[in-house]
């Protein structure tokens, strides 16, 4: 038996940066290949499909689509461009043939084009590369066709993968070139390079049946679907199959209850797939990830990527707050715990624990964006809960300690330079390349400890005024590098169980600053503010104006509040130190300390410098 190329079908991801436009140069791509009608309704970023997609404009979970060009089927696949969501691309790519790396005209290569081209080229793959957004007024295309290359060479790539086309294009007005001066009409070019450069799936027809499950999700109507390519033989409607993981071991036999295809957005029912397409698949109930879907003669399993460890990880407890239960519907520990196990099933970049008496669960994650979202998530599903400060998850190796690292990419104005090396310093980071980027901007290279980078967003958003973009990808494990200094500031605390009032924060603004508005619900040991000082302070947000039948000699002064701070649930988690906790509600956010009442806290206090 011979393996034949599929000469019909075509496999492709699109990998990049995140916001370097793959999820819009995919709407496009969908519309000129005819998928929609003229007149009808389509949504901006259509594959960003999740509520929390839509909202941060970012992709979350891969997604694969399908277009036809020329009576070939093309499978594209949309893929994240986060770090934290890396997880998602390292699988993706076995289900590719090729990949088109689209990289923006102004940024050029990023950390995140490195991480996602080094698995494409480690797989064999032979990218495509697209320089997008060329209409951007500081775009600097060729400067950055020399980039791509350098990387391409740095991540040793092959002859035949150097030897990759460049096309120019601008996803959001829907055209590529193969030339900067050439007809800016639309993306057929790209079609046809597609088609073109990117081998046909080669495949054995006659074996039987075998797919990887790639990706896992749930459906409301079937239950459990996984999807992978077929690798070989072909499979039809209700068949017997098994799975096994990678060591060989059965994991369960069944019937392929539905057969789905990917036709635009929709997955199609079908009563007969062949090999080298994506196929979505239900009936199976323990299967996942990386384990071998196939026919039941088959002994050996598919060769399957490696997943990169989690580095990080939350602790998430039951709600135990005075206000616990008001505002959610799902707060015992067994529904969170349910919970959390169905998303451990689903994406296989988190890992679980529980402590021994089942009611704290530690999440690991790739980064704090990945773990926000969950938490985000849940909150959005009615779920209540405490999270604690991230922490990073350290190794030991032959007796010595190491953490995690990361590259860190920084395009800041030159003007603010020194203070985001100075800082970045403090957080124990090694700086390995400065250049001018051009129009009065330095690009900084660091490998700083993941631990110091925890709650960093924010503060260097207000170091550089809003105008420095900041990008961390996972570099490696190394020797732990000593004690980084945390939160300088104090917190202020709420001393009594109420609702807060105006004339009380006013009187209270010059002891810090202030994270509640008036009229809102505070418990004793909340956190209400930030003190100016480095100890904690309680205060009293309740004591409202004696009123008498005097009247007062002058005229009252007019109660004027400072804006309290805003942070999203990310920023807070970051925020909270290790004797403190977020507390997470479907309708709000609260800061408070692991220990409500002052003897404890002095009693926590105590025994942790004793254990010192």
């Amino acid at each position: 038996m011979t393996a034949t190329p599929a000469q019909n079908l075509r496999n492709i991801a699109i990998i990049a940066h995140v916001d370097h436009g793959k999820t819009t140069l995919i709407d496009a791509i969908m519309k000129q290949s005819g998928l929609f009608r003229d007149n009808q309704a389509v949504d901006e970023r259509v594959m960003d499909s999740g509520d929390l997609e839509k909202e941060r404009g970012i992709t979350i979970l891969a997604k694969p689509t399908s277009i036809t060009w020329q009576d070939t089927r093309i499978n594209i696949i949309d893929t994240p461009g986060h770090a934290d969501f890396g997880g998602e691309v390292e699988r993706v790519l076995d289900m590719a043939d090729g990949v088109i790396l689209l990289t923006d005209a102004a940024e050029g290569p990023m950390p995140q084009t490195k991480f996602v081209l080094g698995k494409a080229l480690a797989q064999g793959l032979r990218p495509i590369v697209v320089i997008n957004k060329v209409d951007r007024p500081d775009g600097r295309p060729d400067e950055v066709v020399d980039e791509v290359f350098d990387l391409f060479v740095s991540l040793d790539a092959s002859p035949e993968q150097l030897d990759f086309p460049i096309l120019y294009a601008s996803g959001r007005d829907g055209w590529c070139a193969t030339e900067l001066d050439d007809a800016r009409d639309n993306l057929h070019p790209l079609l046809d390079i597609i088609l073109a450069h990117v081998p046909p799936p080669i495949v054995e027809p006659d074996k039987p049946f075998a797919m990887l499950a790639t990706l896992l999700d749930s459906d409301p109507y079937i239950g459990r679907c996984l999807t992978g390519r077929v690798l070989q033989g072909k499979a039809t409607l209700n068949a017997a199959v098994k799975a096994i993981n990678l060591n060989g071991d059965q994991i369960e036999t069944g019937r392929l209850t539905k057969l789905l295809r990917f036709e635009g957005t929709k997955r199609v029912p079908v009563d007969e797939v062949q090999a080298g397409d994506l196929i979505c698949v239900a009936g199976l109930t323990k299967a996942s990830v990386a384990d071998t879907i196939g026919d039941p003669s088959i002994t050996d399993a598919l060769a399957s990527t490696p997943i990169d460890p989690p580095t990080m990880s939350v602790t998430i407890t039951v709600n135990d707050s005075p206000f616990a239960g008001q505002e959610g519907k799902k707060v015992t520990s067994t529904v969170i715990r349910e919970r959390l196990l169905a998303e451990v099933e689903t994406n296989v970049a988190i890992t679980f624990a529980e402590s021994d008496n089942k009611d704290a669960f530690e999440i690991g994650g790739r980064g704090e964006l990945q773990l926000g979202v969950l938490i985000e998530t849940m909150r959005r599903e009615g779920f209540e809960m405490n999270v604690s400060r991230p922490k990073v998850l350290l190794r030991n190796e032959n007796g010595q300690k190491l953490e995690p690292v990361e590259e860190v990419t920084i395009d800041v104005d030159e003007e603010f330079s020194s203070t985001v090396v100075d800082s970045m310093n403090r957080r124990k980071a090694k700086m390995m390349d400065m250049r001018s980027a051009g129009a009065g901007k330095s690009r900084i290279v660091f490998h700083a400890p993941s631990r110091g980078l925890i709650g960093y967003q924010s503060r260097f958003l207000t170091q550089t005024r809003g105008t420095g973009v900041l990008n961390r990808v996972f570099h490696e494990y190394a020797p732990y590098s000593g004690d980084i200094p945390g939160r300088r500031n104090g917190a202020l605390i709420a001393s009594e169980t109420g609702t807060a009032v105006a004339y009380a924060l006013f009187n209270l603004q010059d002891r810090g600053v202030m994270f509640i508005d008036p009229q809102t619900p505070v418990y004793h040991g909340m956190i209400v503010g930030e003190h100016s000082r480095d100890n904690d302070l309680e205060i009293n947000v309740l004591k409202g104006k004696k009123l008498t039948n005097i009247r007062a000699s002058g005229s009252d002064e007019a109660v004027i509040l400072t804006p309290p701070r805003r942070m999203s649930l990310e920023e807070m988690m970051a925020y909270v130190e290790f004797d403190e906790l977020l507390e997470v509600t479907p309708t709000s956010l609260r800061l408070r300390k692991r220990y409500l009442l002052e003897h404890e806290r002095k009693k926590f206090r105590r025994q942790m410098e004793e254990a010192k």
